[in-house]
């Protein structure tokens, strides 16, 4: 009898209920296999606003989970529904509490790479610790060891926009897909700047006149570069050490001995380009403290401009941010919805919001079906 069970004369039923078996086939398993969820990682109100937009768009409803903090301000995340093998995605819009978003962020995706789901992507429009993207005096590369956090937590893929600086995409171990928002922001410029064509793009440093000319370029504009002791560069902020001495050591070997190099000293603010009568419009990627902007902005009022815009993908606006806005020569101040900002705009009018969920839909609509993203990135350069 055992051989009959097991041998080739065994019926047509008996193998075919025996192939269901090793394949894993049910109706309901391959439906669920074949499908995605998209969850909320945060647990204030305000920063769901974006995963509803999202999930509008993309016409499904938002993951069931629980997310907060313990008395002790332990992140808990508790997952209501079956993931088991599904594509999910996590979308995480980092408010003022920054670490606090990173933890219910990672909790969030060790607990869904624990109930089994096939793939973890998470979006995160604006990806934090991106301006600690590199080495300064002892410090250390705090963007990379958030990407090592992320992966270890179980990660698979991100979607993100206008990275600080498109080098950090090297640092992860997995897909990164760096959205533009400079589509919109020039849809902005032709649809609610009158008279644009009278405008004049500026980068308030050096180091943004790629972005600037990126912008200028495609709206058929005149560009202006800003440069001078308004400006504070990361690099050169002193730290109140000298290492190694500024002064030279004869004690050691004539063969050691370095050339010393001269202090740096900049120059008085200078504007590359004529801004006089122009509307000047300031692009940059992030606005966070305001003050090289204000700056910036008297130094242009001065040079003749009647108006000035800020263009910025990020706007954090910590602190004082709206207030010093809202007394400065700013006209207006354009960011997407990558971060919640709506107690700013509160206290400040000339911030205005244009709604990037439409492109990040798409990208979550086109990676679950396996599509190309050329299209999101058609027209883009790599300067933006």
């Amino acid at each position: 009898m055992s051989k009959r069970l097991i041998g080739p004369h065994k019926s047509s039923f008996s193998h075919s209920h025996t192939l269901r078996l090793s394949h894993g086939y049910h109706p309901r398993m391959n439906v669920a296999k074949s499908g995605y969820r998209v969850f909320s990682a945060n647990s204030t109100t305000a920063c769901t606003e974006l995963a509803k937009k999202i999930t509008e768009r993309l016409g499904v409803e938002l993951g069931k989970s629980v997310v907060y903090q313990e008395s002790n301000r332990e992140t808990r995340v508790d997952v209501k529904e079956s993931v088991r093998g599904q594509d999910i995605f996590i979308i995480q819009t980092i408010p003022r509490d920054v670490n606090t978003a990173i933890m219910e962020l990672l909790v969030m995706a060790y607990a869904l790479k624990t109930s089994c789901a096939k793939n973890i992507i998470g979006v995160i429009p604006y990806f934090p610790y991106s301006k600690q993207c590199k080495m300064r005096k002892r410090g250390s590369i705090v963007c990379k060891l958030l990407a090592s956090m992320l992966a270890k937590a179980g990660l698979t893929h991100i979607i993100t926009m206008d990275l600080h600086q498109k080098e950090i995409q090297g640092f992860f171990s997995f897909p990164v897909d760096n959205l533009r928002a400079s589509p919109f922001l020039l849809q902005y410029i032709q649809e609610e700047i009158p008279d644009y064509r009278n405008a004049i793009i500026v980068a308030k440093s050096p180091s943004a006149a790629k972005r600037a000319q990126s912008y200028a370029e495609r709206l058929r504009l005149g560009l202006a570069v800003m440069h001078g002791e308004a400006q504070c560069s990361e690099s050169d902020m002193a730290d109140g050490r000298h290492s190694p001495p500024s002064v030279r050591n004869t004690t050691g070997h004539p063969g050691l001995e370095l050339p010393l190099m001269m202090a740096k000293e900049k120059p008085p603010i200078t504007v590359v380009g004529d801004v006089g009568g122009r509307i000047a419009i300031i692009v940059d990627d992030i606005i966070d403290d305001v003050e090289d902007f204000v700056a910036a902005a008297e130094i242009l009022k001065e040079r003749g401009a009647y108006k000035i815009y800020i263009m910025a993908t990020h706007g954090l606006l910590s602190a004082d941010a709206p207030r010093l806005i809202e007394e400065s020569a700013i006209d207006e101040v354009v960011v997407t919805n990558t971060v919640p900002h709506e107690v700013q705009k509160l206290q400040c009018p000339k911030i205005k919001t244009v709604d990037v969920s439409m492109i990040l839909a798409e990208a979550i609509r086109r990676i679950h079906n396996g599509e190309s993203m050329a299209y999101l990135f058609r027209n883009i350069t790599v300067d933006d």
